[in-house]
């Protein structure tokens, strides 16, 4: 089968850019012919070690742009008899659906976040894809026909953008506590350090690494300043190699207040770590409905500090919820999400 994914850029420290690439690479390595159309951006050489083909095409919202994109990507799909178009973001789903009209090309999109207003226009596809059961309720609460919707639950064990990484050199304190994300309020990070400080005060306390990047950083940085725990909280910066980096760590933490199918959570149950996440859209779906690990109340800092504490003070049950975390973790792996979405392909193969 012709594949062509197609998103706005292929930029590192995206979530939809890593699911599609990670998407891709699988894809190829079942034997399928993959192209990936996108601005430029920081996957073209692994997309190329993988067989997939890459083809830049920016794109951009104003209007003379997007007509020639739309000329451009459509003469690409006709000219390489592409059978499959997928898109990933809003922008790139409005190109694709008029630049695939009246070919021979099947359309389908990915609804990564569902929570955005403008997630409505994942609906132009001849098959949507929600990354999470929850996501397709709220695609089908949007107005999205039911019938035309597949849940396929993220997954990113053995991506071989993961594979291709594990290089990070810095070196942690070992047994830590370890958020991964972006630095803005969705992400529940407030809630994050406000919970730590109570623990901390509790006695000794594994240190907390905050590694991500976003418009809330120095916002975040100048709050932990004035906790007594500001000494124990490091903040690391982005990091594209996630899984060097949560090797140090005993306890996951992702207190998010809105999240459809996080990747990190795969991430950070193949590192081994005990997880604690909030009961919010995907997140549950990914750890097996609290049996791979700890679920609280997004913003109930008492909670969450409560469940942190149950890890970081209890030694056995820090190892069970670490062996937790192992639970039915075969799921998550990569060629599952790529099999599963070859399916829905195959329901709208002209």
């Amino acid at each position: 089968m012709k594949i062509l994914h197609v998103v706005n850029h292929t930029k590192k420290l995206n979530g939809n850019v890593h699911a599609a690439v990670d998407l891709a690479c699988a894809q190829s390595a079942l034997g399928h012919e993959v192209f990936v159309c996108s601005g430029t951006g920081d996957f073209d050489q692994l997309l190329y070690e993988n067989n997939v083909g890459v083809i830049n095409v920016e794109f951009r919202r104003n209007a003379s742009s997007l007509v020639k994109s739309i000329l451009l990507l459509r003469q690409i799909i006709k000219n390489r008899k592409i059978e499959i178009v997928h898109a990933h973001m809003m922008l790139s789903a409005i190109i694709s659906w008029f630049s695939s009209r009246f070919l021979k090309a099947s359309f389908v999109t990915t609804a990564h976040n569902a929570f955005e207003r403008s997630s409505l226009l994942m609906g132009l596809g001849d098959r949507v894809i929600a990354v999470s059961e929850n996501v397709k309720k709220t695609m089908i609460k949007k107005g999205i026909r039911e019938a035309k919707i597949r849940t396929v639950l993220n997954g990113t064990i053995g991506a071989a953008r993961l594979k291709s990484l594990n290089k990070e050199g810095r070196i942690l304190e070992r047994g830590s506590i370890m958020f991964i994300g972006g630095l803005h309020p969705r992400k529940g990070v407030i809630d994050l350090i406000n919970a730590y400080d109570k623990i901390f005060r509790l006695g000794e306390t594994p240190r907390l690494y905050i590694v991500g990047e976003g418009p809330h950083r120095r916002e975040y940085e100048s709050f932990c300043r004035t906790l007594s725990s500001n000494g124990n909280i490091t903040f690391l910066g982005p990091t594209d190699d996630p899984l060097s980096l949560l090797r140090f760590a005993d306890i996951f933490v992702l207190a998010s207040h809105a999240d459809p199918a996080p990747l990190v959570l795969a991430e950070a149950r193949q590192a081994g770590c005990a997880i604690i996440g909030t009961r919010v859209d995907g997140i549950p779906e990914l750890l097996n409905g609290g049996k791979s690990g700890i679920l609280v109340r997004a913003g109930d800092v008492l909670e969450l500090a409560e469940a942190m504490s149950s890890l970081t003070h209890n030694v056995s049950n820090l190892r069970t919820w670490k062996e937790n975390s192992q639970i039915d973790i075969e799921f998550l792996n990569i060629e599952r999400v790529a099999r599963a979405t070859l399916d829905v392909y195959y329901e709208i193969y002209k």
